[in-house]
C-alpha cells in the first residue's frame, strides 16, 4: 500500500477518498473476528459496502459531468448509510463491541460526502 503521486486520478486528491480507505481498512479489522459461519453473511456484506464507498467516490471523480459524479457520490452515501447499519446489527448480535473510532469514522465521511455533495448541486445550479 504505497502513496502514489497522479495528477491522473483526481479522486486520490479527495479528503473524502482517503478517509474512505481508511474506513475500508477498518471495516475488514472489524469484521475480522466474526463468526466462521458468517463468512459468506455479514461480513461479506459489510465489506462489499464498505470497499463500495471509495470505489463510487473514485469512479464519480472520475466522469465528465457533475450530474454523474453527483449520482456516484450518492451511491457511496447510499453504501455508507448500509455499512452503519450491518455495523449496527453486528454489534446487536453480539459479534463485536461498539466501535466509537468505527462511528466517528463512518460520521466524518458521511459529513464530507454530503459537504462534496452540497458543494457540487451549488456549482451546478446558476445564480
Amino acid at each position: 500500500m504505497g502513496n502514489r503521486e497522479s495528477s491522473k486520478r483526481p479522486h486520490e486528491g479527495l479528503e473524502v477518498w482517503r478517509d474512505a480507505m481508511d474506513l475500508v481498512e477498518a471495516i475488514y479489522r472489524f469484521s475480522s473476528s466474526f463468526p466462521d459461519s458468517e463468512r459468506f453473511g455479514l461480513t461479506s456484506q459489510l465489506r462489499k459496502a464498505a470497499v463500495s464507498v471509495p470505489s463510487n467516490i473514485a469512479e464519480g471523480a472520475a466522469r465528465r459531468s457533475t450530474q454523474e459524479y453527483l449520482r456516484f457520490l450518492s451511491i457511496s452515501r447510499g453504501s455508507l448509510a448500509e455499512l452503519d447499519t450491518q455495523q449496527q446489527i453486528a454489534v446487536r448480535l453480539g459479534f463485536v463491541n461498539p466501535n466509537q473510532p468505527l462511528d466517528l469514522l463512518i460520521d466524518r465521511v458521511f459529513a464530507k460526502l454530503t459537504a462534496l455533495m452540497n458543494a457540487l448541486e451549488k456549482r451546478k445550479t446558476p445564480p
